[in-house]
């Protein structure tokens, strides 16, 4: 339909970058997925007679830190990121070196849960010993998983970053990730801690 002066606006579409929309997806498909599992923790919890509580390993409440340590590391990068592209590429204000202790302790995180299954271990509880053991590892595994695709994206970020062909939509997809990994952790620590 063209105006009757036959002048057509010059209106540009507003379209978010793919790195925007793409993260709302996989975020809305993790939580369904977390609900899920979630679901089945308490109906399977309501019916079972062979339920037996665990406490669960101490380092999980140290590798929470390390994980809101890791997002902070990587916010204080996000700020960093805009003044460094902007300007001068002096390597003193580098914020790679804030993204590689983002990742770091990332790694740290992921090493402290296999820390936390050892642990289990060592107490006689495996994945098929009853079924509270079977849900703390599916649970805790999962989200080292997801950890470990996080991990993949500080990875390309800081690549990008010192390619300077880095884009604020792809960080800041990255960081609304890794943020998402804190809360989700937060979620499933009080949830284990209270049904298990």
């Amino acid at each position: 339909m063209v105006p009757a002066d036959g002048k057509l606006p010059a209106v540009k579409d507003y379209s978010p970058p793919p790195a925007s929309t793409g993260i709302w997806v996989v975020l809305a498909s993790i939580t369904m997925s977390f609900a899920a599992f979630t679901s089945a923790l308490i109906v399977r919890q309501g019916s079972a007679l062979d339920w037996r509580h665990l406490t669960l390993p101490r380092i999980l409440y140290l590798n929470t830190l390390v994980l809101f340590a890791s997002s902070l590391a990587l916010e204080v990068a996000r700020r960093r990121v805009g003044t460094f592209m902007g300007g001068p590429k002096n390597h003193a204000a580098r914020p790679t070196r804030w993204l590689y202790i983002a990742l770091c302790l990332g790694l740290l995180f992921v090493a402290g849960q296999y820390v936390a299954w050892v642990q289990l271990r060592s107490q006689g509880l495996y994945l098929a010993t009853n079924p509270n053991s079977s849900f703390f590892y599916v649970f805790t595994a999962i989200h080292a998983l997801h950890v470990l695709g996080g991990l993949g994206g500080l990875v390309r970020v800081i690549h990008r970053l010192n390619k300077s062909i880095l884009r604020k939509s792809t960080l800041d997809a990255t960081a609304y990730y890794w943020h998402f990994m804190d809360a989700l952790w937060v979620y499933l620590l009080l949830l284990l801690w209270m049904k298990l």
